[in-house]
């Protein structure tokens, strides 16, 4: 009455002898052999939620991280689209890569431009003539790269409806931004020089 319970089988146990269930009903082939039940073939495909050698596992799948982690940064520097991340993937992709690095861009220098604005604007004091000057500059430079993105996005469009019949989606938007970036800061890293745009 008091006597030590039997101890309950694990998880791994039962996975471990449906699974040896399974195999030899498979072995048993024939025609008069019967059918496999469900139950027991799918003991025979499923492996354990918890490793037994956690301390391996968990060494296995940091080196395949850091290994995708290398192919997709060789990537990103080749251009190589079986490694590239989901974002740069696809044909329409690449076409707008290609087209954007090959156009000079004004939004390249954005950046520098609204950097020179912002140590003139700690040199020049904001009650003097001059920092209007400056600040009328900025806004000009501002309005014109926003033309040429604009101008840019309506010709992607336009190419990429001609060369593939329509346009994914947020593909002109991912050319817009890549144009943005100075070109040597871009990522992928551009395969082509200035003027050698898709055909």
């Amino acid at each position: 009455m008091f006597g030590r319970k039997k101890e309950a089988p694990s998880a791994q146990d039962i996975v471990d002898q449906q699974a040896a269930e399974a195999a030899a009903l498979q072995e048993a082939i024939g025609k008069g052999a019967p059918t496999p039940k469900r139950k027991a073939q799918e003991a025979a495909r499923k492996r354990p939620l918890v490793p037994e050698d956690r301390k391996a596992s968990k060494a296995a799948e940091r080196v395949a991280i850091q290994d995708q982690r290398q192919k997709m940064r060789q990537a990103l520097d080749t251009g190589d689209e079986k490694f590239l991340p989901l974002r740069d993937k696809g044909p329409q992709k690449r076409f707008v890569r290609v087209y954007v690095d090959a156009r000079f861009s004004l939004g390249e220098y954005l950046m520098f431009g609204a950097l020179v604005f912002v140590i003139i604007s700690l040199l020049v004091p904001a009650s003097s003539e001059q920092m209007i000057y400056v600040l009328g500059g900025f806004w000009v430079m501002f309005l014109a790269v926003f033309v040429d993105v604009f101008v840019l996005s309506r010709k992607l469009r336009k190419r990429l409806t001609e060369k593939f019949g329509d346009v994914e989606r947020g593909t002109v938007w991912y050319g817009s931004m890549r144009a943005l970036q100075f070109r040597r800061l871009r990522l992928p890293k551009p395969q082509v020089k200035r003027g050698e745009f898709p055909s």
